[in-house]
């Protein structure tokens, strides 16, 4: 803008949050979360939430139905998708270490409208995501109850199917992990740590016994021949192409387009950016640290699931236990089922926190109503916020036919990928100066190369799943319209007061949790 023009006529799109004061809000406002996460922790908190359905579920049901045993190369190609996309998180959650990660990052970069979007993106991706594995933990349970011979009522059986009925027991398992992260983010992050360790051990022992009864036929053919099929969902890539189908290498991009979802855990780091200590250093550290660790651990798991049994068989609920089971190694499976338990376990509780920062930093920055935004004190924790999405994703774990919809939380995830990307071209143009932790290297060529490869792997996903995105984001911008524009604090200082020129930003609150007051202008 220039000459002196009110805040009032400033356009939504160019509503941008100074990166100062975001890092003000966590610095010195009074709802601010307290620094509780070193290095260790934050690669905890990645590990416990990558290593879960991905490893025990997922890649079994992919392999069967997508990709047959080159489901390994999917795999592989998913973490390249994510390791380009981990560059740019490393970068801005190195140079604005706030709650709520992309969501953010774009608020600072790109504007109001840009951040509400990808925030909106972010609640569905991990309230699906809560929701589901709570589905999956469930069946996991009876498994391992059944392996050592207790019993389980029936009535208990019935209610906790991961792809029929009403799941009641997913639903009192999501409260309550809820309600451990609601009373205090020092008792969760031990409680992870412990249980992270344990599966990560029992995943290493899976791997080292599975090896010895792997038979090489049964990774051929590695690319099984394209099936096609008139009633499947089809891709938007496959409608594009006109055809549809299962397996052949159309078929290895659309399962690593749906097991990138076994690697959404690294960008859950940078929402838990307040809590670390250090965090300019800490989170790209642990970023990278912890997404090599899951990509070798997967892609091991993979190959082992895949020599176990022929690719056709692994589309059961439990395929690592079954497959194991299927060669003669009953007690092994045992121990899988309890990995599994532990695995999906931290998955639930790392989501759920990372939930409540998100609905915390929209709360906080009036977006989203103001109670969301505020510390309780005595737990040294976004109680309100845990407590939203607690109640969300366990109502939501109740649904039949949630299975369904586990392209929805990639497709989330996907779209935070690419505002992550945009937000970081964007500050190195804008803002060149910014204190940054750490640097991603050739820019703009790597974040481009970020974009392209996430787009493609969005354009393997299902057209139902498109249209089911673009539903739940139109009912965001109605939202939005209704109550954030009008309740955002950038609005508030647009409607209080006059910028100089374009270097003029908004001024700072006195943060009291109840939408506060600025105080005063100053300038970049």
């Amino acid at each position: 803008m220039s000459g002196q023009q009110t805040m009032v006529s400033t356009p939504t799109s160019a509503r941008r949050m100074p990166a100062d004061h975001a890092i003000h809000q966590v610095a010195e406002g009074r709802h601010r979360l307290p620094r509780v996460f070193g290095t260790p922790a934050l690669v905890m908190l990645g590990l416990g939430v990558m290593i879960g359905a991905g490893i025990f579920g997922l890649s079994g049901r992919q392999a069967a139905t997508n990709a047959g045993p080159a489901v390994i190369v999917s795999f592989a190609i998913a973490a390249l998708v994510c390791l380009l996309a981990a560059f740019s998180f490393a970068e801005l959650s190195s140079t604005i270490p706030a709650a709520g990660s992309v969501y953010t990052f774009s608020y600072v970069a790109i504007g109001e409208i840009g951040a509400w979007l990808v925030g909106w993106a972010l609640i569905l991706e991990l309230l699906v995501a809560a929701a589901l594995v709570a589905r999956f933990w469930a069946t996991y349970l009876l498994a391992t109850l059944d392996g050592f011979g207790v019993a389980v009522p029936t009535w208990v059986a019935e209610h906790a199917q991961a792809d029929q009925g009403v799941n009641w027991v997913a639903f009192a398992t999501v409260l309550a992990l809820g309600l451990l992260v609601a009373t205090g983010t020092k008792l969760s992050a031990r409680v992870l740590i412990v249980v992270v360790i344990a599966k990560v051990a029992v995943i290493l022992f899976v791997i080292a016994v599975g090896t010895a009864y792997v038979k090489a036929d049964h990774y051929t053919p590695f690319v099984p021949e394209h099936v096609q099929a008139a009633d499947a969902s089809k891709s938007v890539l496959e409608t594009m192409l006109g055809s549809s189908g299962s397996f052949g290498w159309l078929g290895v991009f659309s399962a690593a387009a749906v097991v990138a979802f076994a690697y959404i855990g690294f960008d859950l780091i940078a929402t838990a950016a307040e809590d670390a200590k250090e965090p300019r250093r800490s989170i790209p550290r642990s970023i990278f640290i912890s997404l090599l660790i899951v990509t070798v651990l997967y892609i091991a798991m993979a190959a082992v699931m895949v020599g176990l049994r022929p690719y056709s068989e692994l589309a059961s609920g439990a395929p690592v236990s079954d497959a194991l089971a299927a060669a003669g190694v009953d007690w092994a499976a045992d121990v899988v089922n309890v990995g599994a338990v532990l695995a999906l376990t931290t998955v639930i509780l790392v989501v759920l926190i990372a939930q409540s920062r998100v609905l915390f930093a929209m709360g906080r920055d009036g977006l989203l109503p103001a109670p969301l935004g505020r510390i309780n004190h005595s737990f040294t924790a976004p109680t309100s916020a845990a407590a939203v999405a607690c109640i969300a994703a366990a109502v939501l774990a109740l649904y039949p036919k949630l299975v369904n919809l586990e392209e929805l939380l990639v497709i989330g995830a996907l779209f935070s990928f690419l505002f992550c990307s945009l937000a970081v071209m964007v500050l190195r143009y804008t803002q060149p100066d910014l204190e940054r932790g750490f640097r991603a290297p050739l820019v703009p060529l790597l974040p481009l190369l970020s974009t392209l490869a996430t787009l493609w792997l969005m354009l393997n996903l299902t057209v139902p799943t498109w249209r089911n995105f673009a539903i739940w984001m139109a009912i965001g911008l109605l939202f939005y319209v209704i109550y954030g524009r009008r309740h955002s604090i950038v609005a508030q200082a647009v409607r209080a007061f006059e910028w100089g020129d374009a270097g003029a930003v908004p001024p700072r609150r006195s943060d009291d949790g109840r939408g506060g007051k600025y105080h005063g202008t100053h300038r970049k």
